[in-house]
């Protein structure tokens, strides 16, 4: 980001070329540090690692998808609180709504819908993360954290996979069971 920061002080221009990107830069760069403002929302929204981890990919993606786009401190935020709430909604059962997700994020509600229907639409609605991606992402950031202290990231869609699989094998059993009586 501290690249990216160089970039913008010498040309204006090199923040978003893509107009549909523009709807993350705010008028303000926020007081809050990046870490500061992640403990926020991991303070108020209680989500899991995997969705941090699923947001990190969504992250990923999108700038991929959009390269004109350029993060900096006059967006980071915005698209932390989108790239949350969205992988919050794909990962966990239960969420909270937009309108607290907004308050978390210091956003109004209706800012936070529009960068949410931006966001789904630039990723092209391609949201799945499917298990093995996840855990190279894991193990990416394992290795990034883990340089001074060894952080091991809970692998829950793994066992979501686990679960998943199990059930699909119960079923099988069980018509097997049906056709043998």
């Amino acid at each position: 980001m501290a690249r990216n920061e160089r970039i913008v002080k010498n040309c204006r221009w090199a923040l978003s070329k893509d107009i549909r990107t523009r709807v993350f830069d705010c008028h303000e760069t926020p007081d809050l540090t990046i870490q500061s403002y992640l403990e926020r929302i991991f303070r108020y929204t209680r989500a899991g690692p995997s969705v941090y981890v699923v947001a990190y990919v969504y992250i990923d993606r999108f700038c991929q998808a959009n390269p004109g786009f350029r993060i900096s401190s006059r967006n980071v935020h915005r698209l932390l609180i989108t790239t949350i709430m969205v992988a919050s909604k794909y990962v966990e059962d239960m969420n909270y709504r937009n309108s607290y997700f907004a308050r978390v994020g210091g956003l109004t509600t209706n800012e936070l819908n529009k960068l949410e229907l931006e966001f789904v639409f630039l990723m092209g609605f391609k949201l799945h993360v499917n298990v093995s991606v996840f855990e190279s992402y894991c193990c990416h950031l394992e290795r990034e954290v883990g340089i001074g202290g060894g952080y091991h990231i809970e692998k829950t869609l793994r066992c979501a996979e686990e679960i998943k699989s199990g059930q699909q094998e119960e079923k099988r059993y069980n018509q097997i069971a049906r056709i043998m009586l």
